[in-house]
C-alpha cells in the first residue's frame, strides 16, 4: 500500500523542503524522512547574501515554515546528521551518528558547498564564504561602518555581498580575475554595466586581477593580489562559485556529470531514486537541452516535481529557469538559458538600469535578462515557455507588447 511507504529526502533545504510539502499537500501518508546536516529546518538562502546579511529581515522570515516545519508536514525530520552513504541494494541511507533508514523512494537534495580558496593563507580566521544561515550571520557581524572588507569574486554572491558591505558604509575592494563581471554567463555590456554600478557606488573594483595569497597573524590582516598589490583588510568574503555534492551519489554508483544525471521526470540511473535542486544536471524537454540551476526558483520548483514523480504522476520538469540579484538600487532578473548565443535584441537603456536584453542563437530565443523591467521577464518567460521566437527587430521594439507575440 502506498500509505506504508518511506519516502527519504536527503538534503533539508529548499528543494528538499518544498519536496516534502508537496508529498503531504498532494495527499501522501506515508512516513517522510527528512535529512539535514545544518541544524536548521529548511529555509530561503537568497536572502542570506542581501537584506538577513544586512539585519534587515527577522531570522524566523527565511524559514519555509511559520512555526514547525516537522510537526505542519508530519516529518521525521534528522538535523545536523549528515547522509553519509547509500545502499541501492538494501534500499537503505546509513547516516554519519550511526543510525540507518530504509526508503522505498529517496530523494537526494543535497545542494552544493562553496568552492575554496587554496592559496597561502586562506585557512587564516577572518576568511568566509557564504553558503548557509550560519555563515550569513558570521559575517554580518563583521559589517561595520567604516571596516575594510575585501570580496573575491565578482558572481552574483560576491556582488551582493560586496553591495550589502558598501551600503552598511563599509570600504569594499572587489577582485574579479575575468575582464568584467559575470561575462561568461550574461556576456561583457551586462558585466560593464554591473562593473559601473559597483563603482558609482564606491566599490573599488579591481578586473583582471585575481588573489595571489592572504597575509595575517592569525587572521586576515592583508590579501596580495596577482599583480603584487596589497590590499589592508579587517575580513576577507570568498565567493568563487560552487561544487555540487554528489559524492553520496556517485559513491551508490548513481550517474554523475557535473551535478547527479537525472531526466525530465528528475529520476535518476537507479529505479525509485530522484535528485532535484542545485545538484541536480537535468534535461529540459522545453528548452531541449540539459544543463545545472544553482537558484531558489529552480530549486523550489524541482523538488515539488521530484515529489509528483515520486507518486507516480510523470509529469515532466518544465518551468523556465528564472532568478534575480538586488545590488544597490537595481533590481535584475533573468529567464531561460543561454550557455552561448549569437545575437542579442535590446529594448529600453540598459545601462542606464532600464532596459531589456534578448539572447538568440539563429534565430531562437534562449534567454533574456531585464534591469528593473519584471515585466519585461515574465512576458518573455512565457514566450520561452510556449516555444516562441520572435524576429529581434520586434523584440528590441518598445511599441510592441511581448505579450502580444504569445499564440492565440
Amino acid at each position: 500500500m502506498a500509505d506504508q511507504q518511506t519516502f527519504v529526502i536527503i538534503g533539508a533545504n529548499m528543494a528538499g523542503g518544498r519536496a516534502a510539502q508537496a508529498l503531504r499537500k498532494e495527499g501522501f501518508e506515508g512516513a517522510i524522512v527528512l535529512i539535514g546536516e545544518e541544524p536548521d529546518p529548511p529555509y530561503e538562502r537568497p536572502p542570506l547574501s542581501k537584506e538577513y546579511l544586512r539585519g534587515q529581515l527577522p531570522r524566523e522570515k527565511v524559514f519555509l515554515a511559520k512555526q514547525d516545519f516537522a510537526a505542519e508536514n508530519e516529518v521525521d525530520l534528522r538535523l545536523g546528521v549528515r547522509a553519509a552513504r547509500i545502499d541501492i541494494a538494501r534500499r537503505t541511507v546509513a547516516l554519519a551518528n550511526g543510525d540507518s533508514v530504509v526508503y522505498d523512494k529517496l530523494l537526494i537534495a543535497t545542494g552544493g558547498r562553496p568552492r575554496r580558496l587554496t592559496v597561502p593563507g586562506a585557512d587564516l580566521q577572518g576568511v568566509y564564504y557564504l553558503r548557509t544561515i550560519a555563515d550569513s550571520e558570521t559575517i554580518s557581524a563583521e559589517l561595520k561602518e567604516g571596516r575594510r572588507a575585501v570580496v573575491i569574486g565578482a558572481g552574483f554572491i560576491g556582488a551582493e555581498v560586496a553591495a550589502s558591505a558598501r551600503v552598511q558604509g563599509l570600504h569594499v575592494t572587489l577582485l574579479e580575475i575575468a575582464s568584467v563581471p559575470l561575462e561568461r554567463a550574461l556576456g561583457a555590456d551586462v558585466g560593464r554595466i554591473y562593473a559601473q554600478l559597483h563603482r558609482d557606488h564606491g566599490v573599488d573594483l579591481r578586473l583582471d586581477e585575481g588573489i595571489e595569497r592572504i597575509e595575517g597573524a592569525s587572521r586576515a590582516e592583508r590579501v596580495v593580489t596577482t599583480k603584487g598589490d596589497t590590499i589592508d583588510c579587517d575580513f576577507v568574503v570568498a565567493g568563487v562559485g560552487i561544487e555540487p555534492n554528489v559524492e553520496i551519489a556517485g559513491g551508490a554508483g548513481i550517474a554523475v556529470d557535473n551535478g547527479i544525471v537525472v531526466d525530465e521526470y528528475c529520476r535518476t540511473n537507479v529505479e525509485d531514486v530522484f535528485a532535484a535542486g542545485d545538484v541536480a544536471n537535468f534535461y529540459h524537454p522545453v528548452l531541449k537541452e540539459r544543463f545545472r540551476v544553482e537558484h531558489w526558483e529552480n530549486a523550489q520548483g524541482q523538488g515539488r516535481a521530484a515529489a509528483l514523480n515520486m507518486l507516480g504522476r510523470h509529469e515532466p520538469y518544465t518551468d523556465i529557469p528564472w532568478f534575480w540579484s538586488d545590488q544597490y538600487d537595481v533590481n535584475m532578473q533573468y529567464a531561460g538559458h543561454a550557455s552561448s548565443w549569437d545575437a542579442t535584441a535590446v529594448r529600453g537603456d540598459p545601462a542606464a538600469r532600464d532596459g531589456t536584453i534578448f539572447y538568440l542563437q539563429d534565430g531562437r530565443l534562449l534567454a533574456v535578462l531585464a534591469f528593473n523591467r519584471f515585466r519585461d521577464v515574465r512576458r518573455a518567460r512565457a514566450l520561452l515557455a510556449a516555444g516562441v521566437s520572435p524576429d529581434a527587430a520586434q523584440l528590441a521594439d518598445e511599441s510592441v507588447d511581448l505579450q502580444s507575440l504569445l499564440p492565440a
